[in-house]
């Protein structure tokens, strides 16, 4: 079997990259010692999250010169997302913290002006603004129609001509009005802005052109309105929620207003295996993939390993993003007598497969230490440390609020709007209180509070449920995903409601959120990922084809 060379210098979830390597029929190799890299033949470096602390792990390990010497060598050389970054001279999250110097350049923070940071999604990679329009072939296999998964605040924005000149093939990709390197290639280098394991089939073909040393492909098959359909797509998320059953089988079940247990029997409501269910959204077409584990961690992290394993047996044959959720903080291990951090759950969970980690009671609990110390960060909260490690962009906040209506906007010292839909008095005002606990314990803060608190944090993303909207299949809450969208410059994912396409449509119509969440109509059968993108590119709205990536 050939075999490939990976660093891992401690830069973020790398299974993943490791799974569709074996997918593709190559064994990996480690490089354990800054004396390995000489012996590999072809070497890829991974890197998700910080740039300062990924070059600073890297550059303290003794890798800088070993590399640098590697790809002088005209061995193949492949860096992927902060691999990427890696390679120019550095970058303005951490301007003490050098790069490579291998290509001229800097990454700048994307302006947050016009939209959300960090960029999460499917996005181009287009080489025809930097090469012949009459060309044949593309850059190892980068497609017009293909859309590839990006998670980063910091890019290379592009200047025609000037890497060029210095002999690199460019694709970029456009972030509103900002275009940006989202890929380079010169002689025996690849590197990706967009991570190629997590693009599906269209970022495998990348992949497997980079193996196979194949550096120019013939160009995919495009429509002629390729360039027009470039940018950022609306994302369709599944999500899982997952817990033991009472034979104490995991299962992927649906609550309303997040009661899971069927009326006629009491039993925990069963909607297929968690596996088999993410690998079926997969196929259909799914932009991400969350489970959220609602029996959490009743006695020890470490003693999560359905859940572990759930994760290894995904991540080896669904190649999107994958979030998981549910008992990630600071916890006492009765087993070890220690406590255990929640960097270190987290950890756990991104060795195993995940890409984002889901963080819900205890970013309530951080939130109200925040206000209650005037605004101060300590460091210490889980959103904190797991940003600090992973990057921003794997820490994602889950907000749990309920309505509480008012009869006027004085009445209350929280966020309110006026609303649509008068409570059960006639009241015209509400706001969002925050719940923890699985809804089960309301807390004396407002979903505004707590998201502007855990974006000072360090929190990359918030997934906006609505417990009022939960199993309701009634259409997403669009006045809280306005007022939360307003509130913050990190991305939102609208949740709970959704019951077809027409509410897709509606939340992407009517408000900015970034993304969007099903869960029952999805696994109820009613609705497919597939046949919701289909009616969303009906009605003119721009989302990944999976069909165009095969």
């Amino acid at each position: 079997m050939a075999k490939v060379q990976l660093l891992d210098y401690a830069a973020g979830n790398i299974r993943s990259l490791v799974n569709a390597i074996e997918k593709l029929g190559w064994e990996v190799e480690w490089i354990e010692s800054p004396s390995d890299v000489a012996k590999a033949e072809k070497l890829i470096l991974p890197g998700v999250g910080h740039f300062g602390h990924c070059l600073s792990q890297f550059a303290n390990a003794g890798y800088v010169e070993p590399v640098k010497a590697y790809i002088e060598s005209g061995k193949p050389f492949m860096g992927i997302c902060v691999g990427l970054q890696a390679l120019f001279d550095g970058s303005d999250e951490n301007t003490s913290v050098p790069g490579l110097g291998v290509i001229k350049g800097r990454l700048e923070r994307f302006s947050d002006a016009d939209k959300s940071v960090p960029h999460i999604g499917w996005n181009s990679a287009n080489t025809s603004s930097t090469e012949d329009s009459s060309a044949t072939d593309s850059i190892y296999g980068l497609g017009p129609d293909s859309k590839y998964y990006y998670v980063h605040s910091y890019a290379v924005p592009y200047r025609k001509g000037e890497l060029e000149k210095d002999g690199w093939s460019v694709a970029t990709a456009r972030y509103g009005e900002e275009e940006f390197i989202g890929a380079v290639a010169k002689n025996n280098v690849l590197a990706t802005q967009f991570h190629p394991e997590k693009s599906g089939a269209a970022g495998l073909r990348v992949l497997k052109a980079f193996l196979e040393g194949k550096s120019r492909q013939p160009l995919p098959s495009s429509t002629a309105d390729a360039l027009a359909k470039s940018g950022l797509t609306r994302r369709i998320i599944a999500c899982l929620d997952v817990r033991t059953n009472d034979q104490g089988d995991l299962v992927v079940t649906k609550g309303d207003q997040y009661d899971v247990r069927e009326k006629s029997d009491n039993a925990v409501r069963n909607l297929g295996k968690p596996v088999e269910k993410a690998q079926q959204y997969y196929e259909q077409g799914a932009d991400e993939v969350t489970f959220l584990n609602i029996t959490s961690f009743r006695e020890t992290p470490l003693k999560d390993l359905p859940m572990l394993e759930v994760l290894r047996q995904t991540s080896a044959t669904v190649f999107v993003p994958l979030t998981i959720g549910g008992g990630i903080r600071d916890t006492y291990d009765p087993a070890t007598k220690r406590t255990v951090p929640a960097l270190e759950v987290a950890t756990l969970y991104f060795k195993s497969g995940a890409d984002k980690v889901s963080i819900g009671s205890d970013a309530v609990t951080a939130a109200e230490q925040y206000y209650a110390s005037n605004k101060t960060l300590t460091g210490k909260s889980a959103i904190e440390t797991i940003s600090e490690a992973y990057g921003a962009q794997a820490v994602v906040v889950s907000v749990d609020p309920k309505r509480v209506y008012v009869a006027s906007q004085d009445s209350t010292t929280h966020h309110t709007i006026s609303t649509a839909f008068p409570g059960p008095n006639g009241e015209q005002y509400c706001w969002y209180a925050c719940t923890i606990k699985g809804g089960r314990e309301t807390r004396d803060l407002d979903a505004v509070q707590l998201v502007t608190a855990v974006e000072a944090m360090g929190a990359g993303e918030i997934l906006l449920n609505c417990i009022d909207k939960d199993g309701t299949n009634s259409g997403f809450d669009l006045e809280l995903v306005r007022m939360v969208k307003a509130a913050v410059r990190i991305p939102v994912i609208a949740s709970s409601g959704a019951g077809n396409a027409d509410h897709f449509a509606e939340i992407f119509e009517q408000t900015n959120v970034d993304a969007a969440l099903g869960a029952g109509m999805f696994h109820r059968g009613e609705w497919t990922v597939k046949q919701v993108k289909e009616q969303l590119r009906q009605q003119g709205l721009m989302v990944r084809s999976f069909e165009e990536d095969v």
